[in-house]
């Protein structure tokens, strides 16, 4: 196997630099060995105007065999054959790539002590591989190099044989590569993109694979239309393994766009620390899952039961920082509880106060309250969406900012409803609200009723377009204001479903929280809370500027001074906009 790398410069900045950000000396030639044979770095040519290295990958053909063994079972001579007889020590594949990220590994990162700024900014590149593996032809090979910058990506097809044309095009290609690239981009494209051109690996895929991915993807992989293809073919296509560095590479989008941190997406829920999430019979597991210990003791083992509980503890997804936990807190009394998600559940005062934390630990809060208790806010306020829903005859309805999925499996028990898509952009959010959904258990019929799926709200997304409804419960106060009509128009003017139900605090009632101080929001991430008059406005203009409709609800005791704690927009498409 054998690729090389060539630039061109000045006499101020001399072509030779090539050999300072590779850390290979020109003048001499090297020799390292690899796990299936030899590979030598020279240079064919190196002066002040032009430069190239070349790496040249010998395979041994018996350590390959050696290394191979016991990894096919198929023992039928054709495949016993190939063992021996294959493209591996001449077609470039993970072989080769494996070899670069040995040799150049400095260089990959992008290090350079001597010529930092030379490291640091693009080059005139030309990178050449004469044999590349390619199952997808010259096509595929463009629709990957193409979107990453290089001016001319060239893919010659290789004849089976120059004598008898006849016999068509190998899987070969003659692959040059030409542009302004910063050299360590370039070795960490060619180092992902030519296992995936090749479509196979010569080791196991572990895990680990995923972060090698994510490394060698820094800066490029993420924004790259075909990332879910290349981390599917780099994974050999292990689709678990695929979907997560799919969802990770999407957190990379989002964060990159908004300028912020991965971690403060990704944070509907915290971290687990000690047990794994999974084992609720430790009391802490539950608390990572927004459950009380008293709640994990009425509950039991989810994992050993069929029988699902519920909590009226809401937990949604905002798109401005990514994700927040709010229980749509109520009334406190000053004995509210506080989740691992950092949501207060605090009580409510009608008729008679009491801990919406208690009303979450009861094993039958599923069932109507007890004779003079008024239920639970989040009981009221998913009973109010659910009928607004029944109302508008929708029976496939997204869930946006479904956090640990309470109203996605509310949805699932109503037998108008014949899909359900839950979006959230926290990772962690979705594969607490599919353990708890039990997905692993559903039958073949009820799976195919419910779809998790990773997202912002502020992004368009074609998927989401042709439903019958929308929820957006407690979500929007979670946006900088600023974000606002990106959420607006990503929900109303792209995905356009017939029903849209919106749901928020009402400022005006936050006078009757005994203990939240004056002009402070309900909930630490809140970035805003509007009054009555100030949310009907906002849903006014949202509604003609997308053409439609709008009527109010009130969930909660309504005080006659300041209102419901919550309040309900419903939108519907006006008969006009959905002919």
């Amino acid at each position: 196997m054998f690729l090389t790398i060539s630039t061109t410069g000045t006499p101020a900045r001399p072509a030779t630099d090539l050999g300072f950000l590779l850390h290979k000396h020109p003048e001499r030639a090297q020799t390292f060995s690899t796990t299936h044979g030899t590979a030598h770095v020279f240079y064919p040519e190196a002066t002040e105007h032009r430069c190239t290295a070349a790496l040249l990958l010998q395979v041994d053909p018996a350590a390959l065999l050696k290394k191979g063994r016991g990894t096919r079972r198929d023992s039928s001579p054709d495949v016993a054959l190939a063992r021996y007889v294959n493209d591996r020590p001449y077609a470039a594949s993970s072989l080769l790539a494996v070899a670069l990220g040995a040799v150049f590994r400095t260089a990959m990162k992008g290090e350079c002590r001597t010529l930092p700024e030379r490291a640091a900014a693009p080059l005139p590149l030309r990178v050449e591989v004469p044999a590349v593996s390619a199952r997808g032809g010259s096509e595929l090979v463009k629709r990957l190099f193409e979107p990453l910058g290089w001016s001319t990506v060239s893919a010659e097809p290789v004849p089976l044989d120059e004598q008898f044309p006849e016999w068509g095009e190998s899987r070969y290609v003659q692959l040059a590569l030409e542009g302004e690239m910063r050299l360590s981009d370039a070795l960490r494209q060619l180092y992902v993109l030519l296992p995936v051109l090749d479509g196979a690996k010569h080791y196991w895929v572990a895990p680990d694979e995923v972060d090698k991915l994510l490394r060698a993807g820094g800066g490029w992989l993420a924004d790259h239309p075909e990332r879910g293809l290349i981390a599917l073919r780099y994974l050999s296509r292990r689709r678990h393994l695929a979907r997560e560095a799919t969802e990770r590479l999407e957190l990379v989008r989002l964060a990159d766009a908004d300028d912020i941190e991965v971690e403060s997406l990704d944070n509907a829920v915290e971290e687990p620390s000690g047990p794994e999430p999974g084992d609720l019979t430790d009391p802490d597991a539950g608390i990572e899952l927004g459950l009380g210990t008293d709640a994990v003791a009425a509950l039991g083992t989810l994992a050993d039961t069929d029988t699902d509980t519920d909590t009226d503890t809401d937990t949604h997804t905002g798109t401005n920082t990514g994700t927040h936990t709010d229980n749509a807190a109520t009334p406190s009394t000053g004995t509210g509880t506080r989740t691992a998600a950092g949501a207060s559940t605090d009580a409510q005062p009608q008729p008679q106060p009491q801990p919406e934390a208690d009303a979450d630990a009861r094993p039958d809060a599923r069932r109507d309250p007890e004779p003079g208790r008024e239920p639970s806010l989040a009981r009221q306020r998913r009973d109010a969406i659910l009928g607004a829903l029944r109302a508008a005859g929708a029976s496939t309805v997204l869930d946006l900012g479904c956090g640990e999925g309470s109203l996605v499996r509310e949805l699932l028990r109503q037998p108008g409803v014949s899909h359900v898509t839950g979006v959230d952009v926290s990772v962690r959010a979705l594969t607490i609200a599919a353990r708890k959904l039990k997905q692993h258990r559903m039958s073949e019929r009820m799976a195919a009723r419910v779809t998790l799926t990773q997202g912002a709200l502020t992004y368009t997304d074609k998927r989401l377009a042709g439903q019958d409804a929308a929820v957006l419960s407690e979500v929007i106060e979670h946006l900088d204001l600023p974000r606002l009509p990106a959420l607006e128009y990503a929900v109303f003017g792209s995905a356009r479903p017939r029903t849209v139900v919106v749901t928020t605090p009402n400022a005006e009632y936050n006078v009757r929280w005994e203990t939240l101080p004056a002009g402070h929001v309900r909930h630490a991430d809140h970035r805003f809370e509007w009054g009555r008059e100030e949310f009907r406005a906002w849903a006014h203009r949202v509604g003609a500027r997308y053409g439609y409709g709008v009527a109010f609800t009130p969930v909660g005791p309504e005080d006659p001074e300041v209102g419901p704690p919550t309040q309900m927009a419903v939108f519907t498409m006006t008969e006009k906009e959905a002919a």
